[in-house]
């Protein structure tokens, strides 16, 4: 039996067909451009050679396939996701971005998105679209070797980039506080809606969670702690019950002399806002642990190289190991 598995989470940045428009500020994709990312994400796919890959920042399901197609190693991998729905208005096609997943194992069943937030979340009254999230995420029930079902959640909150109203002077530095306020309040609804629907998925069936993601922020900021959540911290023995934690804080294989890991550079700081995360069953300080998190590697040398077709995002692989019945009987 396969006992080592692999996660990662990939932004592939704007990955869309070529001549669609997505930004005012961005212009499209040519068909030599298309081809470059195309390329270039195939191979950095397979760089990875991840079981299974959380996407974020893809405009279009077709232009994904198109990169497996050049894949050498996901040309048979199971690709989930949705394209946007329609504009109600006109009927044409929304270009969103959206986020998605690869896995080389089997699902249990289709994966599903979740565009609502739970109940009893909700940004401010006069907020756009106050009961959803940006970028819906999605759920997938993954089947590992050992016929055990793991709840994979790909996410990407709210970026940082300052959230202007209709008609603000980006020059007043007071417009500009309030814009990023704006921001920072609905990431942090976002990681509040994203805790609930963790919660939801532990109530429904007690078993492992991994969440793949581009948070938009560093895992001690205020908005990831939201996500991994407190624990039942009054129940002796169950103070992990309902935690996520971040691989990077729980490998196996880490080391701080050495530790480079960063996903994005902006002006000049070297950050880490992609990350992933486990349940308590991949945590071998709980009881209830299924695995452990062997090391977590950054792929992140293409940032400095600068190349156009590149994503502006690291790569992060998790490799977890699942213990098997020796190591049950060890414990």
């Amino acid at each position: 039996m396969q006992q080592e598995i692999r996660f990662a989470t990939f932004n592939v940045c704007n990955l869309s067909q070529p001549g669609a428009k997505l930004y005012d500020n961005l212009p499209p994709l040519t068909p030599a451009d298309y081809q470059a990312k195309v390329l270039w994400t195939a191979q950095q796919l397979d760089l990875l050679d991840a079981d299974v890959v959380g996407l974020q920042e893809v405009f279009s399901l077709a232009a994904m396939r198109d990169v497996l197609s050049h894949s050498s190693r996901y040309r048979e991998a199971t690709l989930a996701g949705f394209d946007p729905a329609p504009d109600p208005h006109t009927g044409a096609a929304r270009l969103l971005p959206q986020v998605a997943l690869i896995s080389r194992l089997p699902l249990a069943q289709p994966a599903a998105e979740y565009s609502a937030f739970p109940d009893g979340v909700a940004l401010p009254a006069g907020s756009r679209d106050a009961d959803r999230f940006a970028r819906a995420p999605l759920h997938a029930q993954v089947l590992l070797p050992d016929q055990r079902i793991v709840d994979v959640v790909v996410v990407h909150l709210k970026s940082k980039r300052p959230d202007y109203s209709s008609g603000d002077d980006y020059a007043d530095p007071l417009l500009y506080a309030q814009a990023n306020l704006r921001s920072l309040i609905r990431r942090g609804t976002e990681a509040v809606a994203l805790r609930a629907l963790l919660s939801l998925l532990e109530s429904r069936a007690r078993r492992p969670r991994v969440v793949l993601g581009d948070f938009n922020d560093t895992a001690d900021a205020v908005t990831t702690a939201i996500v991994m959540g407190s624990g039942a911290a009054g129940l002796p023995g169950e103070e992990l019950s309902g935690r996520m934690f971040d691989c990077n804080q729980i490998q196996l294989g880490r080391d701080t002399l050495r530790h480079i890991g960063y996903t994005n550079i902006h002006e000049g700081h070297y950050m880490t806002i992609d990350h992933v995360l486990v349940s308590e069953e991949f945590n071998p300080a709980s009881r209830y642990a299924v695995g452990e998190v062997l090391d977590v590697t950054y792929l992140n040398d293409h940032l400095l190289l600068h190349r156009p077709e590149a994503s502006d995002h690291g790569q992060v692989l998790v490799r977890l190991r699942l213990f098997g019945a020796r190591d049950h009987a060890a414990a």
